[in-house]
């Protein structure tokens, strides 16, 4: 591999590394805050489910910033530039992550790395080469993202409160309810992420018994399995948890579970704001072209990418998961369970659909919307309006910076 390549797979690296320890809080914020994990156990759960999320999971995402922000065909000529501008992509985003991080603000990666692309084609190329439609698409994706989770958290709580926690006998009627948050909690994860990762498995079935088999029926046939075993696992958990509460406790082990799955999520959707940039270089360097509508992505980049994410949230994610665990809303398992399911169902579907969208606001949203449902008074207003300012201004300062800095760069290498 020629050093140039080494050199922009380390600053890839370190834009993962980045991600990892602002972003941990995304998935396992709740969870600590809510005490159902300790800080351990957190890192040791996100590290394994955030780097499976991006190797199995993190193509669609990837792909999307690598080639639907900046207009690739503008480059055809001059493929050089889009690689010096996909190094100031990694350098800008990279930078202002650790400086977030440092400061203990959840900020969105992805809004890091969409500003940064569309500032240094903005210098390189014009207005006119931003692919406005696209931009537009995500930004709308930025705004209804934390409406939407906290819409599902504040009506999944309200639901659970009701029919839980305000019975006059809260542990039998969630013995009732345990198949049913089972079934929810697994359906997240098998309706949404099953039928891609079972897909081979289905095809060879198919050329193997010849005749077609429907595409949900192992997905779903593999949730309702797990998904019976999960309650007989609640129940006995249920009997034997040292919580004093039993019903937080129980729920607690809930929790535990929907965080994987956020890790997961967000191991899907922010891995490609650190590798696309590396994704784009790499093609350039076999191809000699610029990319187009699609763009391959190797594995040993999404390996890179998961790797960095991990090293990142366990080294550096202490100060990010206090923000979001402790410093919005105080927090029960049973309402940090909540969040959790509503913010995996939302960042998921968006991975689907190849939107980058941010964890971090969708995560914020949930919260947002359990408080809204106990106590609008219970909500830490100023801390909102910290994360909100470092949400706003992380556009703008990507740009900027990004722009600066190819602005040097292609003195010295155009």
């Amino acid at each position: 591999m020629p050093y140039t390549l080494v050199i922009v797979a380390i600053l890839a690296f370190y834009v993962a590394w980045n991600l990892g320890a602002n972003d941990v809080a995304n998935a396992m914020g709740t969870s600590v805050g809510s005490k159902a994990v300790t800080l351990k156990q957190a890192l040791i759960i996100a590290g394994v489910l955030e780097f499976s999320g991006a190797i199995l999971f993190g193509q669609g995402v990837t792909e999307t910033l690598g080639t639907k922000i900046a207009n690739p065909a503008l480059f055809a000529t001059t493929p050089q530039t889009l690689v010096i501008g996909m190094l100031t992509v990694l350098l800008s985003s990279g930078v202002w992550l650790q400086i977030a991080t440092s400061r203990g603000l959840p900020v969105s990666s992805s809004h890091a790395v969409v500003g940064a692309i569309a500032g240094f084609t903005w210098v390189a190329l014009g207005a006119s080469a931003i692919d406005w439609s696209s931009l537009g698409l995500i930004t709308i994706g930025w705004i209804l993202t934390p409406v939407i989770s906290g819409a599902i958290a504040a009506l999944f709580y309200s639901l659970i409160k009701h029919w839980i926690l305000e019975q006059p006998d809260p542990v039998v009627q969630l013995q009732e309810w345990i198949p049913w948050l089972s079934a929810i909690l697994l359906s997240v994860f098998g309706v949404i992420v099953l039928p891609t990762l079972t897909q081979p498995l289905t095809n060879s079935l198919i050329n193997q018994l010849g005749y077609n088999i429907p595409s949900h029926d192992i997905p779903l046939f593999t949730g309702a399995a797990a998904a019976i075993g999960l309650t007989f696992f609640s129940w006995r958990q249920l009997k034997n948890s040292k919580i004093p509460n039993p019903v937080e406790g129980l729920f607690g082990r809930f929790q535990l579970l929907s965080a994987c799955f956020v890790a997961f999520a967000h191991g899907s959707n922010d891995v490609g704001n650190a590798i696309a940039p590396l994704a784009v270089i790499v093609y350039i360097n076999q191809t000699g072209g610029v990319p187009a509508d699609s763009l391959t992505i190797p594995i040993w980049i999404l390996i890179l990418g998961g790797a960095g994410i991990v090293g990142g949230l366990a080294v550096w994610g202490k100060k990010v998961i206090a923000t979001i665990g402790e410093n919005i809303i105080s927090l029960q398992p049973s309402s940090g369970f909540c969040a959790e399911i509503a913010t995996a169902t939302t960042i998921l579907v968006a991975s689907r659909l190849g939107l980058p969208v941010s964890t971090s606001h969708a995560l914020v949203g949930g919260v947002v919307g359990i408080g809204l449902v106990q106590n609008i008074k219970s909500i830490k207003f100023s801390t909102l309006q910290g994360i909100a300012a470092a949400w706003l201004i992380t556009v703008p300062v990507s740009a900027v910076l990004s722009g600066a800095i190819f602005s040097i760069a292609r003195i010295f290498f155009l």
